[in-house]
């Protein structure tokens, strides 16, 4: 803790992430008015003390849109990085501590992942699939988890011919206990940088899906379809790009800056 407290990139993400993580949490109370609000006579209002960031088309207010969107991608982010840890961190736990017939399965099956291009599988899926906020956080996260695995898998292959794994071995530890309290916890370090800098990329793709019209569906707002409504206002109402494009631009920004101070505290260069 020392150390990261230490490392201002480290530090400046944090800041952006719990300023966002804020934003989000405290949505309900930062406006008078309710995200799906129609107010037909005062349409593409600009930024004033009524409406903070003005209004979109349909006479919504902005800023509270923008508050209630932070919640879905930041949720979206954060979930479906859950869900490819939690699958990378079993499949490479598993590849690397029994390695033979079942690791040459395992990373065989990754290698068959990889090769499709990430965001076309995405975008597949999620086109054969009815959209909704969980089968994006659910596809997103289904779909990256193989860089985690091989994570895990090249960590625990390090780890398990140490002699803390030989001596629990040795007083008849189980595998299962070995592979979750042994190894698992001393190779989590990776894991942490990789899942910080996952989440940027988790909630790039909602943003894209939903920019596309492909994800979050209207009128739910979130990041992405807000941009996608500003489309038809473009060079009217400059507000309705803006601030979502800036809110995206921030929040990715904050957990590579995280993922990058992490990186240098968890696992640091020679």
């Amino acid at each position: 803790m020392k150390r990261l407290l230490k490392n201002k990139l480290a530090l400046a993400g944090m800041a952006i992430i719990i300023i966002m993580s804020v934003f989000a949490v405290l949505a309900p109370f930062l406006s008078e008015y309710q995200p799906n609000d129609i107010e037909i006579g005062n349409y593409l209002l600009p930024p004033s003390s009524a409406h903070l960031l003005g209004t979109d088309m349909l006479g919504r207010d902005l800023f509270i849109r923008m508050a209630y969107g932070a919640r879905i991608s930041l949720s979206v982010g954060l979930i479906s990085v859950s869900i490819s840890v939690l699958i990378g961190i079993c499949l490479g736990s598993l590849a690397g501590f029994y390695g033979g017939r079942i690791d040459t399965l395992i990373m065989r099956f990754v290698d068959i992942m990889l090769c499709f291009p990430n965001i076309f599988l995405i975008l597949a899926l999620v086109a054969l699939l009815e959209p909704s906020i969980m089968i994006i956080m659910a596809v997103i996260g289904l779909t990256s988890w193989m860089g985690i695995s091989r994570l895990v898998r090249a960590e625990i292959l390090s780890l398990k011919e140490r002699d803390f794994v030989q001596a629990a071995r040795a007083s008849g530890v189980s595998n299962l206990k070995i592979i979750s309290r042994h190894l698992v916890p001393n190779a989590i370090g990776p894991v942490i940088v990789s899942a910080t800098l996952g989440v940027a990329a988790a909630i790039l793709v909602e943003s894209s899906l939903s920019f596309l019209g492909i994800g979050v569906q209207p009128p739910t707002p979130s990041w992405g379809n807000i941009l996608m409504d500003a489309k038809s206002s473009l060079g009217v109402a400059w507000w309705m790009t803006f601030f979502p494009g800036v809110s995206i631009f921030i929040t990715v920004l904050g957990y590579n800056l995280l993922g990058e101070g992490l990186r240098d505290v968890l696992i640091p260069r020679k």
